[in-house]
């Protein structure tokens, strides 16, 4: 068995399983494509489902491939033993009804033997208990020692899931000898030691199950196998744990190098250097297949490795974000089996280091915190509002908190957390505008008879056609008369259906005296093209010969501000960088709303010069050329590709000379002169990292010079300004003047507040040794109460004050406590959040000065009524 490097053996597998037959399929993409049921890939034939269910034909009958997953439910563990990972690597050959156990198995051990040099007598099989079948293969056929077979049960053997295909199971292990046993007498395969290794699992899907114990025989079955390469390479390199293995080391040392420490000298550190080597590992291929961190979902899974990652790089000593360092290194050892990697590295590295550098921001102020907050809890049991504060506010995850206060022997009050994150989420779904329902997009089974619709938009907005099927209230119906709305479905159509963030046309479908006016034209799964719309005249029937007429000039004007959404990505390239991808667009008649990766608001000048770029090749003249090629060759002339999108075999490429080469769909003008001009109308934030460009071309350019020549006018009038010129000056000097009176104002409000103080101070009652003043101060605003707990505290070292003040049916409450209050037990932030919590509210902050919202503004009284309770308590 001689030592092989890991990215050698997935070639040499690959390679063996194309010459029996096997069509090699690039990895598929760790966001899956149409499956809800999963977040990311986590197996090697998850991607493959509609091929084993029958619902999509897969490209060859015999396919093989080494698949990127991620799995996630054991994240605490990750670092914590040597076993645990989060990214991994499975090597996989597939038949659809082709071969079935005899190949499978003759294969299995012709590679493991033969290719990889296994010694035969250190491979160990198991099969299930009731596989009689497995058994003779193996023993008989291919000539494994009896000796060496293991029957297991169900548990161990068998795969199901739920209903559907399912099957027994055969396993390959690998013994490690005697060192790495538990030295019982029945210690084999199966076992829960270290010796036996199973690295490669046969799954000869044979049944049907009904989910109640009935078995019943396909007619075509199947065989999918799953070998985890990193498990291989630990075989194959003699070395215990994936840590070990030589693409993987690489990443370690490189980490280490950065830390100053070496792996295997200190437990602690090695926990760290295991966390940080895996986390890199997934959020590079992550990012690199297209997810972008965000607070839920796959985004999520994202932030919270990137997160656990940096924390981990802390306890090793390294204070400065480093994490895109090593993605470098990752990227280095793997781009021959995965170019995307280097395709996407700017990308990558930028938004690993922007990433960590905003959690590099808060880590220190939450991890001190944090650990202030467990010093002061008497129990074991770590607040549910103190976790949700240390998320909101500093940005860690729960899973962050509880992993480092379970390091401490405390868990956290989940509940109370949810609860808050609950209330959270409904407050600002509450504050959102309903964006409207989606079109319905029309039910597979009622359309199951129709074919998909021919597009032939590309060249014409005019077609004559055939009407398939007609659709009212979601069921078929054979016709529609004035008055009705329907779904009409024709064999061929020059309406585009939205898609690929460009809306979908409108226009009319006429047949004689009939007419539907289509309002908008979506597509379904199928490409079945649906004309939604009202009759406004006469009767449209299923089998009728109509013309369907594009609403020519809504159509022109969406094709400048689609390839207004070309030019505008190229120039954006240019002007921040190569690490710009489109992130989302929709490009309508009115307007192109463009959203790319970027990592900080643009300035002017970079906007400037974006819409410079723009406008210069609009000015040239730029002939716009459409292309269909293979995707192969769109790579090569260099065609940008939507970031994580997933692409057929041939695909359309959009030119605009040597300025702007993309992979799209969508319909163009076939000359940049036509956009007229382009006008950047705004430049803002849609998510961390994700930044987004609204323009206009053409006639919208027109349209908003005027609205904003309009805006000056009345502006100028506004002022009582003849010379709408003048106006610049004129809001100068307003602004001037405004200024001036906000330092009167506040000047006057510094003397009410300290009229005010004094009164308070004249009033203040003594409790246990201190003295409390309490005051509810209708019409100020948070930031007055702030200045007057300054005021108090700096004036009176033995005074705890709590002060509540209201503002548009808003109520804040603030507290202070004095220096030697301070010493004498009193607490701001926990008074003040206990007493907010009668009004409804919550809050909390330093011992010294606190702030807190409360949502029941009609029970602050009472609220300040229970402070002296609260603080006499506290002084005890």
């Amino acid at each position: 068995m001689q030592w092989t490097g890991l990215n050698e053996i997935r070639e040499k597998y690959l390679s063996f399983f194309e010459s029996k037959g096997h069509m090699r399929l690039k990895s598929f993409s760790l966001v899956p494509d149409g499956d809800n049921s999963l977040l990311l890939i986590n197996s090697g034939m998850a991607p493959m489902k509609k091929y084993f269910t029958g619902e999509v034909t897969p490209p060859k009958k015999r396919v093989t491939t080494c698949q990127k997953c991620i799995r996630t439910p054991d994240i605490e563990s990750v670092g914590i033993t040597a076993r645990h990972g989060t990214y991994f690597e499975m090597l996989g050959n597939f038949s659809f009804g082709d071969y079935f156990k005899r190949e499978a198995t003759a294969w299995a051990w012709e590679f493991c033997t033969k290719v990889m040099g296994l010694p035969e007598d250190r491979v160990w099989i198991t099969i299930y208990q009731d596989d009689d079948e497995a058994y003779e293969i193996w023993t008989k056929e291919v000539g494994i020692s009896p000796d060496r077979m293991v029957r297991l049960g169900k548990k161990d053997n068998f795969w199901e899931h739920g209903t559907g295909p399912c099957g027994p199971c055969s396993e390959l292990h690998f013994d490690r000898g005697e060192q790495y046993g538990c030295g019982a007498p029945d210690c084999g395969p199966g076992c829960e030691c270290d010796r036996y290794m199973e690295f490669w699992n046969l799954v000869f899907t044979q049944f049907d199950s009904d989910g109640k114990g009935n078995y019943t025989p396909l007619e075509h079955p199947n065989i999918d196998t799953g070998m985890g390469l990193e498990r291989l390479a630990c075989v194959m390199q003699g070395v215990d744990n994936l840590f070990l293995v030589d693409t993987v080391q690489n990443i370690m040392k490189h980490i280490s190098r950065i830390a100053g420490v070496t792996y295997g000298e200190e437990p602690k550190r090695d926990v760290s250097l295991r966390v940080i080597t895996d986390h890199i590992r997934s959020t590079t291929f992550m990012i690199g297949d297209g997810v972008m961190p965000s607070n839920e979902g796959r985004g999520y899974v994202l932030r919270r490795l990137l997160r656990r990652a940096a924390r981990h790089g802390k306890l090793l000593g390294i204070n400065k974000p480093f994490l895109s360092e090593v993605a470098q290194t990752v990227i280095a050892e793997n781009r021959d089996a995965y170019p995307e990697l280097e395709e996407k590295r700017d990308m990558i590295v930028k938004l690993i280091h922007v990433e960590e550098e905003s959690f590099a921001r808060t880590i220190d102020q939450g991890l001190q915190l944090l650990g202030s907050l467990m010093k002061e809890m008497n129990g074991k049991v770590f607040s549910g509002e103190d976790a949700f504060r240390l998320n909101d506010t500093y940005g860690f995850p729960l899973d962050l908190t509880k992993e480092i206060v379970a390091e401490q022997g405390m868990t956290v009050d989940e509940e109370d957390f949810r609860r808050l994150m609950k209330e959270q989420k409904e407050r600002a779904r509450a504050a959102r505008k309903n964006a409207g329902a989606d079109a319905w997009a029309g039910g597979s089974d009622v359309l199951d008879d129709v074919a998909a619709t021919e597009f032939v938009g590309y060249d014409s907005i005019s077609s004559s056609a055939t009407v398939l099927a007609v659709l009212k209230d979601g069921e078929r119906v054979d016709a529609a008369e004035a008055g009705d709305e329907i779904t009409l479905v024709l064999d061929r159509t020059p309406f585009y259906a939205e898609s690929g963030g460009q809306v979908g046309d409108t226009g009319f479908v006429t047949a004689g005296d009939s007419q539907l006016l289509v309002k908008d034209t979506t597509k379904n799964h199928s490409g079945i093209y649906l004309h939604q719309g009202k009759v406004t005249a006469g009767r449209i029937s299923e089998g009728d010969i109509v013309t369907a007429q594009v609403a020519e000039e809504r159509r022109r004007a969406i094709m400048r501000n689609h390839t207004a959404a070309h030019l505008l990505q190229a120039a954006l390239r240019q002007v921040l960088g190569s690490h710009v991808e489109q992130a989302g667009q929709l490009v309508s008649d009115a307007h192109v709303r463009f959203d790319f990766t970027h990592f900080s608001a643009m300035t002017p000048e970079e906007l400037h010069k974006t819409e410079e770029l723009v406008n210069q090749v609009i000015l040239e003249g730029v002939s716009v050329e459409c292309r269909e090629m293979s995707l192969e060759e769109a790579r090569k002339i260099g065609a940008m590709a939507l970031f994580g999108e997933k692409y057929g075999d041939v695909v359309r490429v959009v030119s605009a000379g040597e300025f702007s080469r993309e992979l799209c769909g969508g319909t163009h003008i076939d000359n940049t002169a036509k956009l007229g001009l382009f006008k950047i109308v705004s430049e803002s934030s849609v998510a961390a990292g994700v930044r987004r460009i609204e323009g206009v071309t053409g006639a919208g350019v027109l349209a908003m010079l005027n609205r904003q020549m309009d805006l000056v006018q009345e502006a100028a009038a506004g002022l009582k300004l003849n010379n709408p010129a003048d106006l610049a000056q004129r809001a100068k000097q307003v602004s001037a003047e405004l200024k001036e009176k906000d330092r009167e104002i506040e000047s006057l409000n510094g003397k009410l507040a300290s009229v005010r103080i004094n009164s308070l101070l004249d009033e203040a009652k003594p409790v246990g040794g201190v003295r409390l003043m309490t005051a509810v101060l209708p019409g100020t605003s948070a930031d007055a109460l702030r200045a007057m707990c300054d005021q108090i505290k700096s004036r009176s070292a033995n005074v705890v004050a709590v002060l509540a003040g209201v503002t548009d049916g808003k109520a804040t409450i603030a507290a202070t406590a004095g220096a030697e209050a301070v010493k004498l037990g009193a607490h701001a932030g926990k008074l003040v959040g206990q007493v907010a919590k009668i009004a409804g509210g919550n809050g909390g902050g330093k011992p010294d000065l606190a702030m807190a919202g409360a949502k029941e503004p009609g029970k602050l009284e009472e609220a300040l009524t229970a402070a002296e309770g609260i603080l006499s308590e506290m002084l005890k």
